[in-house]
């Protein structure tokens, strides 16, 4: 019988909460008394090709690349359980939103005023920077090609500085990565406002390898259900209330939107 000594774990998500998920591992390393390896993810998950060789046995990751991957490699990932936040916006469910920011004393008022504006987003496999509001200009029946540019930034907290910068005049922002960004710099608040709320979207989970074993996967999803104190105190500042259970279905409704998006082009 194999000793489980270590586990590896990568965070794909916004460098801002790497605190939370550095809490996290290391939880879970004293429950499961493992040493457990996080690092930052350098690609998109659907690029990596550790997680394509099952070499990840855990992982923070958006819900859109997540979904999107287990379609083309079935059975490998487990979701776990992804954060409640404490505001009062969020109604104690796993869910966040995708708050699009303008600069504070722009002379845009309402979302119509961004047309042939430039769009600044982190990536174009994102949910709550691309996604979201590719198909909300769709519901909401804009006109094709309603940006007059688009610009890629490569993560949200830069997309943040672009715009507070002038270099962009808007962008999709994960409402939690907005709001610890104002929590851990504050005088941003006074730079920039949020125009437009989309959503809300389940919320990025916490994923583990199926291959390991079901005590193991179990014991760790009932260690983040009840967290000891300590943990409870890195989710204090990061505004989180609680872990959730969370299921791959909830998942589903992204990829169906990220579908419907084809039909749809923010730029010419």
């Amino acid at each position: 019988m194999t000793i489980l000594t270590s586990l590896r774990a990568v965070s794909y998500l916004a460098p801002n909460w790497f605190g939370l998920y550095q809490a996290i591992a290391a939880y879970l390393g004293r429950v499961l008394q493992v040493e457990i390896q996080l690092h930052q993810g350098e690609c998109d998950p659907l690029q990596d090709p550790l997680l394509f060789q099952d070499q990840i046995d855990l992982a923070f990751i958006c819900g859109l690349p997540l979904i999107r991957y287990s379609q083309q490699v079935i059975d490998q990932l487990q979701t776990l359980v992804a954060p409640v936040m404490q505001a009062s916006r969020y109604g104690n469910s796993p869910i966040y939103y995708a708050d699009v920011i303008v600069k504070a004393d722009s002379n845009i008022k309402k979302f119509g005023d961004l047309s042939g504006k430039t769009f600044c987003y982190n990536d174009p496999g994102s949910n709550s920077g691309y996604n979201l509001l590719r198909h909300w200009l769709s519901q909401e029946k804009y006109p094709q090609n309603f940006f007059g540019k688009t610009i890629e930034s490569g993560f949200h907290q830069r997309s943040i500085r672009w715009v507070v910068e002038g270099l962009a005049d808007c962008a999709a922002i994960d409402s939690v990565v907005l709001e610890q960004e104002l929590h851990d710099i504050p005088e941003l608040s006074q730079h920039l406002r949020v125009l437009e709320v989309i959503g809300p979207s389940p919320m990025p989970p916490l994923v583990v390898a199926q291959r390991l074993s079901i005590p193991l996967i179990q014991q760790m999803l009932i260690s983040l259900l009840q967290p000891d104190a300590e943990l409870q105190g890195v989710m204090e500042q990061f505004g989180i209330r609680r872990f959730a259970a969370v299921k791959l279905e909830n998942y589903r409704v992204l990829n169906q939107i990220y579908c419907e998006r084809s039909f749809v082009s923010l730029s010419s």
